[in-house]
């Protein structure tokens, strides 16, 4: 298998000498190329994790939706309860995503993206100790923060490969980890769901459920902390101690971005795509079942079909 091996100022302080995709020096060894069979570091290990990582963190945040019938019957919610916890998960994502940026720039996205997966595992872990739609609320709030993950999946991508395949590499990531909106629907609402109602009432069922992807989120933000690298030529931290990397004030960056009209052209056109996407993987699951009198696992098959 051929291997490519720039020769570049910083070559002895980098932490790859050698790389198995082709790359382009002049562009920080970024990738000008897409292998999707190998699992190599850094360019292609980065890229499985980042879109793995956002699909696990989708998972996550939209566990709770295609199991909200059931806990709209135990814990006696309004309509509008149930509505003022989907709004809650969305809120603590748009308050994460502005502040994730700009860190992404001082601290790369691996550590980010590892540290809010593991993050948003905990209060995910805790669904079942919900007693009230305030405490539901609060709760989804904290889980929403996942989906801020977004931010580091196409930061990642993009300090990996060249602004040529850039696009394309985003467009992978970002896609493939949406998916997980979708799947965890169908997994949550159709497999797991009645699996546990097996051998408990269906209220236990709800209550324990979000621990299986609870433990597959924290486990797999541990795990890419310690297999993956923020950029081609390393993390950011051992390349500041290196010298090849300047230090870079979050706040700076915050504020160039902030005042770029492009960036808010941007903002309104993904608020309103978002924004349905959003809508459908909170409030599909309780439509169907409600509007058509089916079961929760029916319900949540129909509604995957959505995400």
């Amino acid at each position: 298998m051929a291997t490519y091996e720039p020769k570049t100022d910083d070559y002895e302080l980098r932490a790859y000498k050698v790389y198995d995709c082709k790359v382009d020096p002049d562009q920080n060894d970024k990738s000008t190329e897409i292998k999707l069979c190998t699992f190599k570091r850094p360019h292609m290990r980065a890229f499985h994790c980042s879109w793995w990582t956002f699909f696990v963190a989708f998972f996550i945040w939209f566990a709770i939706a295609p199991l909200m019938p059931e806990i709209k019957k135990t814990l006696g919610l309004t309509g509008q309860q149930a509505w003022t916890s989907n709004i809650c998960s969305v809120a603590g994502t748009i308050f994460m995503r502005f502040l994730l940026g700009p860190l992404c720039d001082k601290y790369g996205a691996r550590l980010l993206m590892g540290c809010v997966l593991m993050g948003a595992s905990i209060p995910c872990a805790c669904t079942g100790l919900v007693t009230s739609a305030t405490s539901l609320a609060i709760l989804r709030f904290f889980i929403g923060l996942g989906g801020s993950t977004f931010v580091m999946c196409q930061y990642w991508s993009t300090s990996m490969f060249t602004k040529e395949v850039a696009g394309t590499a985003n467009a992978l990531v970002g896609g493939w980890g949406n998916l997980g909106g979708g799947v965890t629907q169908i997994v949550m609402g159709t497999v797991l769901f009645p699996l546990f109602k097996l051998g408990m009432s269906p209220e236990a069922a709800w209550r324990t459920v979000a621990i299986v992807p609870a433990v597959v989120g924290f486990a797999t933000g541990f795990t890419i902390l310690r297999i993956s690298d923020d950029c081609p030529k390393g993390n950011y931290k051992d390349m500041k101690e290196k010298g090849i990397m300047p230090e870079v004030s979050a706040t700076s960056s915050f504020r160039d971005g902030a005042l770029n009209f492009n960036t808010w052209l941007l903002f309104i056109q993904y608020g309103c795509c978002f924004g349905v996407e959003l809508t459908m993987n909170n409030a599909s699951a309780t439509y169907f079942k409600e509007t058509f009198e089916l079961t929760t696992e029916s319900a949540a098959a129909i509604a995957s079909i959505f995400g």
